[in-house]
């Protein structure tokens, strides 16, 4: 059973048989049964086939990148930003467009059938870098981390959290360039929340309760 608010483009036997009025999907099946929006008549219709284009797609992924090729439909557009589900040989990932490449230039949208190639990053599982002070204060002792979480785990400024064996408090986020939603490129007030995915970097401040040693 569909929406009865997804409507199509269809004649109407009843008020419009030889031009297209909006009307109704009441169900689908062989033939769908819809109603004119303009008279109200019940029928059935076929529905028009969706037309979909194969487009190849670069995934980045952790300092690396590879191709693959998606089926978009004909009459979207396309934005840098947006998620969706990428099937691939090995499996079946989220992505966020960060490009679009044309036949000459980049841009940041555009109708799915102008675009050739989609440039994306893997969102689904990401690597988040942090710069770790230490407890005491001495920044000589600060040292680069690497965490591994999911894209949609949530990092909240002035909260501590525990990840692996590295315990820390928050204290500032670096958002990347495509992350959007949020109202400032660096978060630093308590409170202040931004996704894995949407991370470039943590400052953050060890409180584990054994001091980390290079030796």
């Amino acid at each position: 059973m569909t929406d009865a608010t997804d409507r199509i483009a269809v004649p109407c036997p009843a008020c419009s048989p030889e031009f297209e009025t909006v009307h109704e999907v009441l169900s689908e099946g062989g033939q769908a049964t819809v109603r004119c929006t303009e008279c109200g008549h019940v029928h059935k219709t076929s529905l028009p086939e969706e037309t979909t284009l194969q487009r190849d797609v670069v995934v980045s992924q952790d300092g690396e990148s590879f191709a693959a090729s998606t089926d978009v439909p004909a009459e979207e557009t396309l934005a840098v930003g947006e998620e969706f589900l990428l099937e691939t040989d090995e499996a079946i990932m989220t992505v966020r467009i960060t490009s679009l490449e044309l036949d000459e230039d980049r841009v940041e949208q555009a109708p799915a059938e102008a675009v050739r190639t989609i440039w994306t990053r893997a969102v689904g599982n990401v690597s988040v870098d942090a710069t770790v002070h230490p407890k005491d204060g001495d920044r000589e002792g600060t040292r680069s981390e690497t965490l591994h979480v999911p894209g949609d785990y949530e990092f909240v400024v002035g909260e501590t959290d525990e990840l692996g064996d590295l315990e820390f408090t928050i204290e500032g986020i670096h958002l990347r360039a495509d992350a959007h939603g949020y109202t400032h490129e660096k978060l630093d007030h308590d409170g202040d929340m931004a996704f894995a995915k949407d991370v470039k970097r943590l400052l953050v401040r060890d409180e584990s309760s054994t001091a980390w040693s290079a030796w």
